[in-house]
């Protein structure tokens, strides 16, 4: 269960802070709320009829080093969710690099079925985790951590939906390292809910991400 009580943020775009991590909430259109508990790696979010909402919590990297100068990145996460995400959603890990600017995903659930866009350049498997299909898709004058401009995103989709579980970010760095997708320096990594419309709510029991 998510703690009782909490502080909503219902500002269209707003950042702060809880405990050791950072949230962030951004939307399009009607947005939503992410709801926050004190020092607890744990927080919902909300919408309705939104346009594309995004809910966040976890790392501010500082856009000053590389992946790997982190140690090992992981997360940690537990969710059950309930109404609709409009016409796409994403329930997973979400965040920016710089220098090249990459928005990137993991995607380990969603309001609808599990998909990828773009182009798919592999699958990899992470022992005890899960298998992923890897795409690449280039988002041309698009909102950005950098205003409006052409990037990349890196997006890994699981194979089968799961709930919770561990994340091994690094390994999936690593496996788009190794399909010749290179992130620039970490912005962010969080764990995150998007939704593209529709009305619901999603309450993350556990939702930590730690680099060490």
């Amino acid at each position: 269960m998510v703690p009782s009580g909490g502080t909503s943020h219902c500002s269209s775009n707003q950042s702060g802070t809880v405990g050791s991590q950072q949230w962030t909430i951004w939307s399009s259109g009607g947005g939503g709320c992410l709801i926050t508990y004190g020092s607890d790696a744990a927080f919902s979010a909300t919408w309705n009829n939104s346009g594309d909402f995004l809910a966040r919590v976890g790392l501010a990297m500082g856009s000053n080093k590389t992946y790997d100068q982190f140690g090992t990145i992981g997360v940690d996460f537990a969710e059950t969710k309930s109404g609709s995400g409009g016409g796409y959603s994403s329930i997973g890990v979400y965040g920016w690099s710089v220098s090249p600017i990459v928005e990137f995903y993991v995607v380990e659930d969603s309001y609808g079925r599990l998909s990828g866009s773009g182009t798919k350049k592999g699958t990899f498997t992470i022992d005890g985790e899960g298998t992923y299909d890897v795409y690449v898709h280039q988002q041309v004058n698009q909102p950005s951590i950098q205003g409006t401009t052409t990037f990349d995103q890196f997006i890994s989709v699981r194979q089968a939906v799961r709930t919770c579980g561990h994340i091994s970010l690094t390994k999936h760095f690593d496996a788009w390292k190794g399909m010749g997708m290179s992130l620039g320096k970490m912005e962010e990594a969080k764990v995150l809910v998007e939704a593209g419309g529709g009305s619901g709510r999603i309450d993350f029991t556990t939702a930590l991400v730690t680099a060490q």
